[in-house]
């Protein structure tokens, strides 16, 4: 489903990891670990063609891909459930209901983005995930904001993607639970030199 050879991802222009390579298939999930900063967010961007490669090659169909960051891509003055409406259209797709029952997003459904608490955003922004149709998800820090109810929601909700031959890539610090997850330490594809490449992703 993704598959990286010989990675080269740059922060603010500046080689950050180097040497990556690695095959995601169907079910899979990948978690990845490394202290802050070690770049975790910069490949995630990368896979997902939010900004270039410095060296080396992503494979994968775009129209699989869906990156979910720190920022919930909710619109305030939306419903919950015409939020998820809005991104279900976006990508072609028309049903909600599973996403919002995985995230217990019931009883919110008619209330205003803007009128929920920031874990109830955090469940809304990942159950964005769900109404995509997209199969590989790439999420970075996904469990801020959660509390340990809203994890178990998540981690249930992850398993099911996987067991539908979905697939994963996961920047956090904490147990999803998932003991078939494989685990990918940063540390040892930190760039030893500070190579310039002429893009800057803050202009992405």
């Amino acid at each position: 489903m993704l598959t990286v050879q010989d990675l080269c991802v740059a922060r603010g222009g500046v080689a950050v990891l180097e040497g990556l390579g690695f095959t995601l298939s169907p079910g899979k999930v990948l978690i990845l670990r490394g202290p802050n900063g070690a770049g975790k967010t910069t490949l995630l961007r990368t896979l997902a063609g939010l900004q270039p490669a410095l060296e080396g090659q992503v494979q994968a169909d775009p129209e699989t891909v869906t990156y979910s960051g720190h920022a919930d891509g909710l619109k305030a003055t939306l419903t919950v459930a015409e939020n998820l409406a809005f991104w279900a259209s976006v990508h072609g797709q028309t049903t909600i209901e599973p996403a919002i029952v995985a995230m217990n997003l019931l009883a919110l459904r008619d209330r205003r983005a803007a009128d929920v608490s920031a874990g109830q955003k955090r469940r809304l922004g990942l159950a964005r995930l769900m109404v995509t149709g997209r199969k590989v998800w790439l999420m970075d820090e996904p469990t801020v904001s959660l509390d340990a109810a809203s994890v178990a929601l998540f981690g249930a909700m992850l398993r099911a993607h996987l067991g539908q031959g979905g697939a994963a890539i996961v920047a956090t610090h904490i147990d999803l639970g998932l003991p078939e997850a494989e685990v990918l330490d940063l540390t040892p594809f930190r760039a030893r030199q500070k190579r310039q490449g002429a893009f800057d992703e803050a202009f992405a």
